[in-house]
């Protein structure tokens, strides 16, 4: 299918971005030709018309000067094919800073200093067992602070904080984090897009000097990588926590609920139930890891693991509040076949399933007038990709069952009984694998492994914990992908893997 891409071939909401703003391609984004690009997330191909082709010249020539220029950017910002560049503007005036905290006098003061009285900050005493500790810190350092008797959970105190602000612009930040000094200023340039309703900067993890500190430092759940991007659910960045972000105040109140800004009903998973929201509501959502935030792991095992226990809970919750966004695995047809055909030993199989990935791939690709070169190569890291998802889906909602598949021995010849325990025990071990040759954590690849197995169980018995809880079994089902290629009025889009 061939989709022509024009200055004024719509997208909802399609408010051009402002003047002044430059693009960036992503670094998957290919220039095939003079009026074909391919990137995107998901992937896909984007014709321009001739009126696209006059744009595209002034976007590479310098910032957006017409609106016909805005306009498209607006459509490559929206695919992830590109990226905005804001203007430099002057620091946000109307902000306020909402800190949620139990406890941890410590931390809140650490984060207090950082933030260095550059903005009004409001912190939200959830209950603590020694609120005296917390309205010492808060006085030290020129903050306000607001007391609630009961714990009721970080949605509950960033809603009592809301309540008692009317800022245009609210930067929520958690009291184990400590942010940049021009964390906001930064941020708050992309609020000059009027669809944007909420910025997020990386959170990287502080290493400590204990075992789970290394882990955590190397693997923290929060980071979210370092290439930016548009949040949108089921894309490469699906949700940003609200640990550290930037939010438009009108957005929040678009988005508010019965229960206020953040639903009360979650203990966890709150920060993603409201970015998904603010999404569906037709507002911009930006990931700038230009922008880095520390955050404090926990420095001991129990810690760590009970926390990725409790994420797991949210699973089912979310899954409930926003069918499709929460896929575990998601399957193609053809490398999943491969993958098949690898675990049960049968190499027919498995080269079927590998020779109809590269041809349908071909014929997709001509299809959309993309040249094939390089399939066969791209159809073996689709497959090793969807080995990889295999892998770490097990580990988390069947690990005793991939133990007992290596370990138990069966009927089957010695040759596919061994070929089985190999299978299984790549399974368990590939994920992890990779991300220590990926990563090089300060600590050994033994060790980062064992850790990483914990990790990946502590979080999906969290998810069957969750599931049990709210009678549905949406967060543990995988999602086949059927169609290679799907459109929109404005482009073609082929998956990339």
């Amino acid at each position: 299918m061939r989709v022509r891409l024009g200055a004024g071939s719509g997208i909802a909401h399609a408010t051009p971005l402002p003047l002044g703003f430059r693009v960036v391609l992503d670094a998957d984004t290919k220039r095939m030709d003079e009026t074909t690009l391919f990137g995107g997330s998901p992937a896909r191909v984007m014709r321009l018309s001739a009126s696209g082709r006059t744009a595209w010249a002034e976007l590479q020539d310098g910032p957006v000067r017409t609106a016909a220029g805005g306009a498209l950017a607006r459509k490559l910002t929206d695919t992830g094919a590109a990226h905005p560049r804001p203007p430099t503007s002057p620091r946000p005036a109307d902000v306020a800073v909402v800190i949620p905290v139990r406890d941890r006098a410590e931390l809140l003061a650490r984060c207090l200093t950082a933030l260095g009285g550059r903005y009004p900050v409001l912190v939200v005493d959830d209950g603590s067992s020694d609120e005296h500790a917390k309205a010492a810190v808060a006085a030290r350092h020129g903050a306000a602070l607001l007391r609630r008797d009961k714990n009721g959970g970080p949605a509950r105190a960033r809603n009592a904080g809301l309540n008692q602000i009317s800022n245009d612009v609210v930067a929520f930040l958690d009291s184990d984090c400590v942010p940049a000094a021009v964390w906001i200023d930064v941020l708050g340039a992309h609020l000059a897009d009027p669809l944007v309703a909420a910025v997020a900067p990386r959170i990287v993890s502080v290493p400590s000097a204990t075992s789970a500190g290394r882990y955590g430092a190397a693997k923290g759940s929060l980071d979210l990588g370092d290439r930016e991007a548009r949040v949108v659910p089921a894309a490469r960045v699906g949700y940003v926590p609200t640990a550290a972000l930037l939010v438009r105040r009108s957005a929040l109140l678009q988005a508010a609920g019965d229960g206020g800004v953040f639903d009360p009903d979650l203990r966890y998973g709150e920060d993603v139930d409201l970015v998904w929201r603010l999404h569906e509501a037709g507002w911009r959502i930006r990931y700038d890891p230009s922008v880095v935030v520390r955050h404090h792991e926990p420095a001991s095992w129990p810690v760590l693991l009970t926390r990725r226990f409790k994420y797991g809970t949210s699973a089912a919750p979310l899954a409930q509040r926003h069918p499709g966004n929460l896929a575990p695995l998601v399957l193609h047809p053809w490398p999943a076949l491969t993958v098949a055909g690898l675990l049960g030993a049968r190499p027919l199989v498995a080269a079927v399933g590998y020779a109809a990935s590269v041809l349908t791939m071909r014929h997709t690709l001509r299809r959309a007038g993309l040249p094939a070169a390089g399939i066969p190569r791209a159809m073996f890291t689709a497959a090793a990709q969807t080995w990889l998802g295999v892998g770490k889906y097990g580990t988390q909602f069947a690990a005793p069952a991939l133990v007992a598949s290596a370990l138990v021995p069966g009927r089957s010849t010695r040759s596919r009984r061994w070929a089985r325990r190999a299978a299984a025990a790549s399974l368990l071990l590939g994920s992890p694998l990779a991300t220590w040759f990926a990563r090089r954590p300060a600590m050994g690849v033994a060790r980062f492994t064992v850790a990483h197995l914990a990790d990946d169980i502590a979080y999906g018995a969290g998810v069957y914990a969750g599931c049990a809880r709210t009678r549905t079994a949406a967060p543990i089902r995988p999602r086949i992908a059927w169609r290679p290629l799907r459109s929109t009025r404005s482009v073609a889009t082929a998956p990339a893997d």
